[in-house]
């Protein structure tokens, strides 16, 4: 099952990512500077969340009891789902614009600005529940990753595209019934276990 857990974990992390406030920065961070350069920077940022993520979900799984834990999950899954659907409804106003020379300050701009917005950001989360759920780091952090760059390369290639067809709120609200879905199931698990 290994493998069918990074499976699993890029989807949810995917959708998650859309409509979340790093896919902006790293859109207007493209207009202003080279799009492989903002890519790079946020890449690595992504890489070091990741890690610090899953680290904390494993954590988890080792304090808590498995049936204590699913229902923590299931919690995180579900407040998750709460803020995607308020985030629906809001406008999303200001985006982190910078002017930028080199590709070198390219990437550092995005490294930094990535880094600094994912902190406690919901993809952050979401990767802590999946590590604690299927203790297998290593997977979560592949389909994670996976799931971070390609949004990323979406915003930095063809974004504004993606949000001129599709409205903000409504990827906002897929988002909150997937986490509902997930914390639903996180529910029924801990009461079957």
């Amino acid at each position: 099952m290994h493998p069918a857990v990074a499976l699993t974990v890029f989807p949810v992390i995917f959708i998650g990512e859309l409509p979340d406030k790093t896919m902006f920065a790293s859109l207007v961070m493209a207009s202003r500077g080279h799009p492989r350069a903002v890519w790079v920077g946020s890449a690595a940022a992504f890489v070091v969340h990741v890690a610090i993520a899953t680290t904390i979900g494993v954590g988890l799984f080792k304090v808590l009891p498995a049936r204590l834990l699913d229902l923590v999950v299931a919690a995180l899954f579900l407040g998750g789902a709460v803020y995607s659907w308020r985030e629906g409804v809001r406008d999303e106003g200001a985006l982190i614009e910078r002017e930028v020379a080199s590709h070198h300050r390219v990437a550092t701009t995005a490294f930094i600005v990535i880094f600094i917005a994912e902190w406690g950001d919901l993809t952050q989360i979401l990767i802590a529940n999946l590590a604690a759920k299927y203790q297998e780091p290593f997977w979560v952090a592949l389909g994670s990753l996976a799931a971070l760059w390609a949004v990323c390369g979406l915003a930095v290639t063809a974004g504004q595209g993606v949000l001129q067809r599709l409205p903000m709120h409504v990827v906002r609200r897929v988002t909150a019934a997937i986490l509902a879905l997930l914390g639903a199931f996180s529910i029924w698990e801990a009461i079957h276990t």
